[in-house]
């Protein structure tokens, strides 16, 4: 973050300060939610969530070097005092972009699915062009993406934001804060289609991404999602296309899994064409990798250099296909960052190249999918029809009755599934009969919480008690 005077900050924000001893004091290290993380030069941001509150944590912050915290009230040690610490938080943002980041490029990135496995490859390709900053993680909300814009700087020429919607107007709103120049589009499925009900409804959500941009921007979008190509006639930008559809402008042929899930595939592009074998897992990342590619080709960069990038790019955020071999050889694919009906099929496909291709078992871990609104069963159900046609080895459901959905339709067509209660249940089956090589794939929406299934999968057997 470029240093700021904290007198300077409070005027921005429309805040006083409070407990100030030094207004002429500099904040000039990124913001922070978590006193813990807090440092000499940082902001603490206190937020009020439903178990904790941001102001009691105030004080660590300080004693951590915080310079100040961003307050609705008086905390006893150096603040900013506003009546609403989003909305300013959202305010400081708005001024970076516009008075410290005016020679970085904002590169937004939404979609119902991918949108983190392409921030993580754009992250990973355009250093090549210019210092780069990506969002952390997932943090892609009101208040991630501030959070984001604070850890620039003006010698930051890239500032690569992952913007997500829970309803109509987030994404406008987000833009506003960062007006992007260049915007991708990854889908439109079904994650959240309960909360926006309808995909047509996500598709009016995602593409203010493209409404946002000015006349001389770019828009890079999935040219084999039709709602997504059609955002083209929504914004007055340039429109770049990706996919595998013969009539996009950044293309894969020849597209193949190898033994580990992970693909390959033949990169095309107007000025040329490029071998590109990708260290991430799962056929969806092959559209993730284009949407990447088509962001360095604007930012200058030569097919040759997207390959090599692409296939040197890896894994940056976790719970996202996240694969670790233990000692005893069984493979386990933590996956359980988020799950829709798309993705769902998607890994389990991957799961089955994975073992297959070592002639291993396959074991499906899985947990409900959120959001669905109507139509979640229909999706539950047509999830554990595919998981069938894979002929797993073992499909195991975990929870209530949206996930035993999953089960009954697995069954009704013919495949080994078991309903389990919860997660220790799971565990107890699967300690006691995991066998050397099996791939077991762990995956559910977030709020299941499948990950520590999968976290404590990873960890070595507990030696038995002494008889």
């Amino acid at each position: 973050m470029q240093p700021m005077l904290l007198s300077t900050i409070a005027e921005v924000v429309g805040g006083r300060l409070t407990d100030a001893l030094a207004p002429e004091a500099l904040v000039f290290e990124p913001a922070v939610f978590d006193s813990r993380e807090a440092k000499p030069g940082s902001l603490f941001i206190a937020l009020a969530g439903n178990a904790r509150d941001g102001h009691d944590y105030a004080e660590q912050a300080a004693a951590n070097g915080a310079v100040a915290a961003l307050v609705t009230r008086p905390v006893g040690v150096p603040a900013i005092v506003v009546d609403d610490v989003l909305a300013a938080f959202a305010r400081l943002g708005g001024y970076l972009v516009r008075n410290s980041l005016t020679d970085t490029q904002v590169i937004a990135i939404t979609g119902s699915a991918g949108k983190t496995s392409t921030k993580d490859f754009i992250a990973q390709l355009l250093p090549a062009a210019g210092t780069t900053v990506a969002t952390p993680q997932s943090f892609n909300n009101e208040i991630g993406l501030p959070l984001t814009i604070t850890m620039a700087d003006p010698s930051t020429r890239y500032l690569v934001l992952e913007m997500g919607a829970r309803k109509i107007g987030h994404i406008r709103d987000l833009t506003q804060i960062a007006p992007p120049r260049i915007s991708v589009v990854t889908n439109v499925g079904t994650a959240h289609v309960g909360e926006f009900g309808g995909q047509d409804n996500i598709a009016l959500a995602k593409g203010e991404i493209v409404e946002a941009l000015p006349d001389g921007g770019l828009a890079v979008l999935n040219a084999d999602d039709p709602r997504v190509r059609a955002m083209a006639e929504r914004t007055k930008a340039r429109v770049v296309t990706y996919g595998l559809d013969e009539t996009a402008d950044i293309r894969a042929t020849d597209v193949t899994l190898n033994e580990q899930g992970q693909p390959s595939y033949t990169l095309h592009t107007p000025e040329g064409t490029a071998a590109v074998r990708l260290q991430f897992v799962g056929r969806p990342q092959v559209y993730n990798s284009l949407a990447a590619a088509a962001v360095a080709r604007e930012a200058g960069l030569e097919v040759a250099k997207i390959a090599g990038l692409l296939s040197a790019a890896t894994t940056q955020s976790r719970w996202r296909m996240e694969t670790h071999t233990r000692a005893d050889g069984v493979t386990i694919i933590n996956d359980a960052y988020n799950a829709n009906p798309d993705s769902m099929r998607s890994s389990l496909d991957a799961l089955v190249a994975m073992a297959r291709g070592h002639d291993q078992r396959a074991i499906a871990v899985l947990g409900r999918m959120n959001e669905l609104g109507d139509g979640a069963r229909a999706a539950h159900e047509d999830v554990g029809r595919h998981a069938a046609g894979l002929h797993l080895d073992q499909l195991i459901v975990v929870g209530g009755d949206e996930a035993g959905w999953i089960q009954q339709a697995a069954r009704e067509a013919g495949a080994k599934a078991v309903h389990l209660p919860d997660q220790d249940a799971a565990l107890h089956l699967l300690r006691t009969t995991l066998r050397a090589g099996d791939v077991v794939m762990v995956k559910a929406s977030r709020g299941v919480q499948l990950q520590q299934l999968a976290e404590a999968l990873v960890q070595p057997d507990p030696e038995p008690a002494d008889a």
